[in-house]
């Protein structure tokens, strides 16, 4: 199977220089090849964008809304063919794929009401016969540059609203997992967006770099690790665009005395290691308040003993593998790291069964307890199925642990107290919190994104700030001289 670009409405047809294996996740084999883009080819990615742009712009808002809804009623007659594609080269169970697909549904639902978000203001006799109003307008040729953890969904985000508010797109998806872009492109095709309004190129670092520097991109939408966020947010905006680049996080639940345990411990395992812990609003560190540390620890141990790992394909599997054999070695590297350190390892992932192949990359769920937050297994993003418990003596000594940790993206507090929920939404340093819910992803209608190091520019991603982030606007005076007009008058105007 051969991956390649989709430029101006079709499958890119030049010789690659250079190409990437794709792999099956379950079974470690390589299952196909993926085209890298060199800069000539982003080159011809962004001139079929800015050449589609220049109809695409004056395309009516009912055209618009017309195209999103005909691409939301494809895309949901073909999830399950887009669940089985993602599960084939990401590695995560099929049920994970069909719930990344129903939120990347969830805002093409909201890009379909784009009329309603794209209404200006008017003032109507601002001065004596002066009216003053705001039309918001798009950007023109704008990047997005996606992670491999959630292949359709975080293109999801971006592009509709990009496209809905008349902007083009050139997506630089993972090549690790790259045939779910591709699969969109087909579905916008079908659903009447013009050819070169979405356009995909697959590669690696050269691919973005040409994606960052080039005068005629726009902005930026960028998901992935930290340093790689800051990396695009300083290159873009050094190049004059337009940059928001969430990065990555190291997201803390609390639990406190009152709570309810049971909910509690099924919480820390579904946030813990779905999607075998690979996504950036995983719960990692669970900070139990005492004395609720060893009676939490044993309810999560038995939940963790009970999960079947194996073949997201095969029935009944909770948890696949992870993306590449590489990454598994490095998430396997903070096993050892973590206890030489003093961590008590209370389950070794490398020893829990698998309904699946022996070549796959698998890592079964891991739990470690008695963490310090000067530990690596702490203070690293390990992005893979490694759950930490810290304890400590009180509610204050929590806030502070999750306040002085440098990411800040989601949080979660369990707890019977209302009080005590209200007064830790209000003083955690967090841009998403769950109240007793572990993954507090906002809906479509809220926008996604972090504090402090999980969030670099000022726009978060989709809903109202995603949609301000694709347009900008124009503020336009204008005066229509009436009949009765006559006579020259060189005056400054009358405040009147």
């Amino acid at each position: 199977m051969r991956t390649t670009h989709w430029i101006g409405g079709k499958p890119w047809t030049g010789v690659a220089e250079r190409a990437g294996d794709i792999y099956d996740p379950a079974t470690g084999q390589v299952a196909g090849h993926v085209d890298f883009a060199s800069a000539a080819v982003v080159d011809q990615a962004v001139a079929a964008a800015g050449e589609a742009f220049t109809r695409w712009r004056t395309a009516s808002l009912a055209q618009r809304s017309n195209v999103m809804f005909a691409f939301r009623e494809l895309l949901n007659a073909r999830r399950r063919e887009l669940a089985e594609i993602i599960t084939a080269e990401h590695g995560k169970v099929l049920s994970d794929a069909a719930g990344e697909i129903q939120r990347g549904l969830e805002n093409v639902e909201f890009a379909c009401g784009i009329p309603q978000m794209l209404k200006g203001g008017f003032s109507e006799n601002a001065s004596t016969g002066v009216d003053v109003y705001s039309i918001r307008q798009p950007l023109g040729v704008v990047g997005v540059i996606t992670p491999f953890n959630f292949p359709a969904m975080v293109p999801l985000w971006f592009a509709p609203n990009a496209i809905a508010c008349g902007n083009s797109v050139v997506l630089k998806p993972s090549e690790k997992d790259p045939s779910a872009a591709n699969f969109l492109a087909e579905l916008f095709g079908e659903a009447g967006l013009p050819d070169g309004v979405f356009n995909v190129v697959h590669g690696d670092k050269e691919a973005v770099d040409r994606v960052l520097e080039h005068p005629a991109v726009k902005a930026i939408s960028f998901v992935g690790s930290t340093p790689i966020a800051r990396y695009v947010y300083e290159t873009g905006t050094r190049n004059g665009k337009r940059v928001q680049a969430l990065g990555g996080a190291k997201n803390h639940m609390v639990v406190l005395p009152d709570a309810d345990l049971d909910l509690a411990a099924d919480a820390a395992v579904s946030a813990g290691f779905g999607s075998a812990g690979e996504r950036c609003m995983a719960i990692s560190v669970v900070v139990a308040v005492d004395p609720v540390g060893d009676a939490l620890v044993g309810k999560i141990s038995e939940r963790i003993a009970a999960l079947r790992v194996g073949d997201g394909r095969r029935p009944g599997c909770e948890m696949g593998p992870l993306v590449t054999g590489a990454h598994r070695d490095r998430v396997v590297s903070y096993l050892d790291a973590g206890r030489a350190a003093g961590a008590e390892l209370v389950i070794d992932g490398r020893s829990h069964p698998i309904d699946g192949e022996r070549a796959g990359f698998w890592l079964g769920p891991t739990l470690f307890d008695r963490v310090d937050t000067d530990m690596s297994i702490y203070t690293d993003e390990i992005f893979g199925p490694v759950l930490s418990v810290l304890r400590v003596p009180s509610y204050d000594d929590a806030v502070e642990v999750v306040n002085t940790n440098r990411y800040g993206n989601g949080t979660a507090i369990f707890t019977n107290d209302g009080g005590a929920a209200r007064r830790y939404q209000n003083e955690i340093e967090i841009g998403m919190v769950g109240v007793n819910v572990p993954i507090p992803v906002p809906v479509s209608y809220y926008s996604f994104g972090g504090w402090k190091d999980s969030l670099f520019g000022d726009a978060h991603a989709y809903g109202p700030e995603g949609v301000n982030f694709f347009v900008r606007s124009k503020v336009v005076t204008s005066r229509w001289l009436d009949p009765s007009h006559g006579g020259v008058n060189l005056g400054f105007p009358q405040n009147s």
